[in-house]
């Protein structure tokens, strides 16, 4: 008997384990994908250059705040979807590169990042970006805008582009999807059940029309350079560019010269 019931002990045990990591999964996923940090009302921003604080309202009442960069007359507009990390209080530095070269920026707070509120779902998510789509072609009706996505933003950016009129989709450290990555992490467990967010950059960037350029580091230890080469790979319908950063990770492909180059020759 004692030989019969260590083996059925043992299988309760793994049984109880495979459990709890399956409901840890379930219940803590927004905490695994969203790093928000949140801002009081008041805070107030200090960035160089020329900025104001912008307000977009969803139809759900959910208040966005943005920061909207403008120079005079510029050569187009960049629409910039950060990562899953932070607030605009850190994010907002990404753009003076692109306002040295004489561009417009407009980069925002996802719901429940920074001075944004509202319900975090993906269809929000979703529905907020061309939100924003719609608040810079109300500021320039006739200026070209780029997309731009960084880590968890290039989805929203490719969305966006898959449904409305771009210049060009720009992604920096992609995913192939959301689910695709929570495979890769946790392959012992049922992920397509459990989780709630799909997030398939892929499944929108074949309805993009404008060229698409692809930048991924060798060395990504947040999203694998091969997820990058993934979604670049599935792409048929378009002129479609992939830069190569060796040596690059996550997030420091800015301090190699393969990302200067590749930024420089999009942003001349």
């Amino acid at each position: 008997m004692k030989k019969i019931k260590k083996p059925l002990i043992a299988i309760f045990i793994i049984a109880n384990l495979y459990a709890i990591l399956c409901g840890g999964l379930y219940f803590f996923q927004d905490n695994l994908i969203f790093h928000p940090q949140q801002l009081p009302q008041e805070y107030a921003f200090d960035f160089d250059g020329d900025y104001k604080e912008v307000w977009v309202d969803a139809p759900d009442g959910a208040r966005l705040n943005g920061l909207h960069f403008t120079v005079t007359n510029p050569k187009g507009v960049i629409l910039y979807h950060h990562g899953n990390a932070g607030s605009l209080a850190q994010w907002g530095q990404i753009a003076q590169p692109f306002v040295q070269k004489g561009y417009a920026v407009i980069i925002m707070d996802y719901r429940q990042y920074g001075k944004s509120g509202g319900a975090l779902t993906e269809a929000a998510l979703y529905d907020d970006s061309l939100l924003w789509y719609a608040f810079a072609k109300a500021q320039y009706p006739t200026t070209p805008i780029t997309s731009y996505g960084r880590s968890l933003g290039t989805t929203f950016a490719t969305y966006v582009a898959s449904k409305k009129e771009v210049t060009k989709l720009v992604l920096e450290t992609p995913f192939y999807s959301i689910l695709d990555e929570a495979q890769s992490r946790f392959s012992i467990l049922p992920v397509e059940r459990l989780l709630n967010y799909r997030l398939p950059t892929y499944s929108f960037i074949n309805e993009v029309t404008a060229p698409i350029t692809i930048i991924h580091g060798t060395e990504d230890s947040v999203v694998a350079y091969e997820h990058g080469k993934a979604l670049y790979d599935s792409i048929t319908t378009t002129t479609k560019t992939f830069v190569t950063v060796p040596g690059g990770d996550h997030n420091n492909l800015s301090e190699f010269e393969a990302y200067k180059k590749a930024t420089a020759a999009l942003f001349e």
